[in-house]
């Protein structure tokens, strides 16, 4: 929208009774700028989580800077980001936070829609206790794709160390896409998956990983589909032309060394824009579900939102509501460490406390896939504010528990199975077929399989 897009975030604050209030001013976060893309991190380890908003700058004589937000633990915030080296100025279209290099501090990446992309690298306090972030895109070797938007962190491979992926987002008509389902040239925007190398630096494993594909993603996510302990993604895609109904794109982690294309196997080619996406397990079932916000940016281009009900398999799972007390209350940038137990010997899965993708949101309870373990042999939890390790033992598989920072044990969450209806009948998973009232027709939902 340009400058007629200088609106208002809004800060709703829960008051624990089934009600929110707007704060937003009273907060100090009234501030118009054209935005769809915000992250929220601890940046200074103090345990109040911060605020970071990439801002879009549609003329260069007029900008509009990224602004970050630090918790004055009253309720108010205060704008930093010209403070501590990270007011951006760009066409941003998406931010994430996540701790690259390990060393306990959240970092910065900002994915713009025309320019290169931003890294940066938290550093720290200086001596007069003034923190401060460096621009390192160039040395990590993370500035592209040209053309992005949404983005994130995460640990595709498993080995501790949050990966980077970007998305591209351009193309000069729906030709292109055509093209690149054809194996044809074409000039849409290729996306990026960055491998973190543990050195500080990333390379670029997009071919390698099949994913140099034209993807044009506005609305995306991650989560672990088929319960197997590796991370996969969804896809939503489109532009606002009428012309540009897509297939939304399903790509599946197949065991960190390639990402398989199971959007027709799993039926998941909605043909329409797709926004905010979030991978939860909606029923409780221990299989994660996929939503997905649909419709374009004209009010003529409306369509429905779309529920994935995940019909399972025989992988085992995890859930893991984290709570801290001297880290920030929901826990994010927490990284979980399980390790467990399979017939083929031990494995770890890693997992970091977050809201998943730039352009949709997920539940911070985080529901872990452990593929064929037998056991969980032990749950290892690194909490940001004090740099402690905290493990659990003696946790079972396919159960949810509530875990607090510092806390020897953790505690059953019992959740409350859900079942849903359709239009079609009633919805039950294969296995409960057999349960279904007589007269009642039991839609099973399409199951992801690799092709």
């Amino acid at each position: 929208m340009g400058k007629t897009g200088r609106m208002p975030k809004s800060l709703l604050r829960n008051n624990g009774d089934g009600t929110f209030t707007d704060v937003t001013e009273e907060a100090g976060l009234l501030s118009p700028h054209p935005s769809q893309t915000s992250t929220w991190l601890d940046f200074d380890g103090d345990g109040w989580l911060d605020l970071f908003i990439g801002n879009e700058t549609s003329e260069a004589q007029d900008p509009e800077p990224c602004e970050l937000y630090h918790n004055n633990h009253d309720g108010t915030f205060t704008e930093c980001a010209a403070a501590v080296g990270v007011r951006a100025i760009g066409y941003v279209k998406g931010v994430a936070s996540g701790d690259y290099d390990n060393d306990g501090r959240p970092d910065l990446y900002v994915s713009m829609l025309n320019g290169p992309n931003r890294l940066y690298h938290n550093d720290g306090p200086d001596g007069r206790g003034q923190w401060h972030f460096s621009e390192i895109t160039k040395v990590a070797g993370v500035p592209g794709p040209e053309h992005s938007f949404p983005t994130w962190f995460f640990d595709y491979d498993n080995d501790g160390y949050e990966d980077l992926f970007v998305s591209g987002y351009h193309v000069d008509n729906v030709g292109d896409i055509a093209a690149d389902y054809l194996g044809k040239p074409n000039k849409g925007a290729l996306p990026k998956l960055y491998h973190n190398n543990r050195d500080g630096t990333f390379s670029d494993v997009t071919a390698a990983m099949h994913l140099n594909h034209v993807y044009l993603t506005m609305g995306s996510n991650f989560g672990d589909l088929d319960n197997d302990g590796w991370l996969d993604f969804y896809l939503g895609t489109g532009n606002p032309s009428f012309q540009m109904l897509i297939p939304n794109r399903m790509l599946r982690n197949a065991g960190g060394q390639v990402f398989q294309d199971v959007t027709t196997a799993g039926g998941f080619g909605q043909l329409q824009k797709g926004h905010g996406v979030a991978f939860a397990d909606l029923d409780n079932d221990g299989q994660q579900d996929v939503f997905e916000v649909i419709g374009g940016a004209y009010s003529g281009d409306h369509y429905h939102s779309v529920l994935f009900l995940n019909p399972g398999t025989t992988n085992h799972w995890l859930k893991l509501k984290l709570e801290g007390r001297t880290s920030n209350r929901a826990a994010i940038g927490a990284k979980i460490k399980v390790r467990v137990t399979t017939p083929n010997g031990p494995r770890d899965i890693y997992k970091t406390v977050n809201s998943g993708g730039s352009f949709g949101c997920s539940p911070l309870r985080q529901e872990i896939g452990l593929g064929d373990a037998t056991a969980i042999s032990g749950v290892e939890i690194f909490w940001p504010t004090t740099g402690k390790r905290q493990i659990l033992k003696g946790l079972e598989r396919d159960q949810c528990y509530h875990v607090w920072e510092g806390e020897v044990e953790a505690q059953v969450w019992n959740l409350k199975r859900i079942h849903f209806a359709t239009e079609m009948g009633s919805m039950a998973h294969p296995h409960e077929a057999g349960q279904a009232e007589a007269g009642r027709r039991v839609v099973e939902p399409t199951k992801a399989r690799i092709p």
